[in-house]
């Protein structure tokens, strides 16, 4: 597995780069942006002539994540090359958010195979239902391990982008399948947010429409206990005050759901996530020393999965991070970002970016669920002894 990474910041511009590629025979390459940089025209075009045998994908984002920390209005570029591994890129354009299962399943079946290993998956961030998308992987797919994200578009929840070779547009989905054994894996995902607050039952809700908490109108309900002053500020605000579905048998916090969007005609709340009918569900709030040490747990579990293939061979950490973490560390965010990379080692390279939805297995597991404000960490290898 070879990796080259490119960084062109807010400063620069894609014709600052060296004249050669640092990896013209790359099978694979990710780039992740703002919007202002994928509005420009002329980056698919500069990105195939300069990987002329790879498949490019990726997506806009609310920060770009590279091993030098958090940057915006930047773009990020991490060429691949495979040695032993086989991918399978597909993609589709959704119809509306309602069509997350459908898209999701039909990707499946195209990448379906006894020697799939694991599924990369870029989507937009606005139109779908993150829980449906991987329901829809899962129906087709079964256990196979998902990780990746939802696009974003700098905090402004107007109109995100995502780009497959020649293209760039709102609406796709992009799933990279990566098959044998050769390819090393594992994941890692913790958030390091508290609940505060008595525990509430969903007692109406459409998916990820939350229209009652204990049997009264969600949205009043969501205001009191964020206070007036946010309260002016929804939904971008809602990022401070996720919600957490407190699981059974759970000690801690593994899924929580970000505000999307508000209804005041309905009083319901919007989230990234499915919020089932009789869950049970508490208001959550951070500071930046817990949301570091999540990061970090994140990293740990990573370091736990590989086991007897942790070794200084080159590997690749794929990081989505919430927009909301973000928010909550402001100028200090790139903190969790160095510490995921002083725990997985020099010879790791990061990439990755703040998103509306993290995609990634349950700690310790294959399962895979739509994480919120958590860090997520795929991270990708190759035994070329396998």
């Amino acid at each position: 597995m070879l990796i080259r990474q490119e960084s062109v910041d807010s400063k620069t511009a894609l014709k600052d780069l060296p004249g050669i590629s640092p990896l013209a025979s790359a099978n694979l390459v990710l780039v992740f942006g703002s919007i202002k940089r994928f509005n420009e025209g002329k980056l698919q075009g500069f990105l195939k002539s300069r990987y002329p045998t790879a498949q490019v994908v990726g997506c806009t984002t609310s920060g770009e994540i590279s091993p030098n920390g958090v940057f915006d209005d930047s773009i990020q570029i991490t060429a691949i090359q495979w040695e032993k591994t086989v991918q399978r890129v597909a993609q589709t354009k959704m119809s509306g958010m309602q069509s997350s299962f459908e898209a999701a399943a039909g990707l499946a079946k195209q990448l379906k195979a006894d020697t799939l290993r694991t599924v990369l998956v870029i989507s937009d961030g606005l139109n779908v239902n993150g829980s449906e998308l991987l329901k829809g992987f899962q129906s087709v797919l079964g256990d196979i391990p998902i990780v990746g994200g939802l696009a974003g578009d700098g905090g402004a929840f107007v109109k995100t982008l995502q780009l497959y070779n020649d293209t760039v547009s709102d609406n796709l989905v992009i799933a990279v399948g990566l098959y044998g054994n050769a390819l090393i894996t594992a994941s890692g995902a913790l958030g390091g947010w508290k609940p505060y607050g008595p525990p509430r039952t969903v007692t109406k809700s459409e998916k990820n429409v939350v229209f009652e908490m204990d049997g009264k109108p969600a949205l009043p309900l969501y205001r009191m206990y964020i206070g007036e002053a946010f309260s002016k500020g929804l939904p971008g605000t809602g990022l401070k005050f996720p919600l957490a579905v407190i699981e059974e048998g759970k000690r801690d916090v593994e899924k929580i759901r970000t505000l999307l969007a508000i209804d005041t005609k309905n009083n319901s709340l919007t989230f990234a996530g499915n919020v089932e009918e009789g869950e049970t569900v508490r208001l959550c709030q951070t500071n930046h020393d817990r949301l570091v040490d999540g990061a970090g747990a994140a990293a740990n579990l990573v370091m736990d999965g590989l086991s007897a293939n942790k070794t200084n061979q080159t590997g690749l950490a794929l990081c989505v991070s919430c927009v909301g973490r973000k928010g909550v560390m402001a100028e200090l965010v790139g903190d969790e970002i160095k510490l995921v990379q002083q725990i997985l080692g020099p010879q790791t390279s990061l990439t990755g970016f703040y998103s509306y939805g993290e995609l990634a297995p349950r700690p310790n597991t294959t399962d895979s669920v739509l994480h919120n404000q958590t860090m997520t960490i795929g991270y990708l290898s190759e035994n070329l002894l396998a």
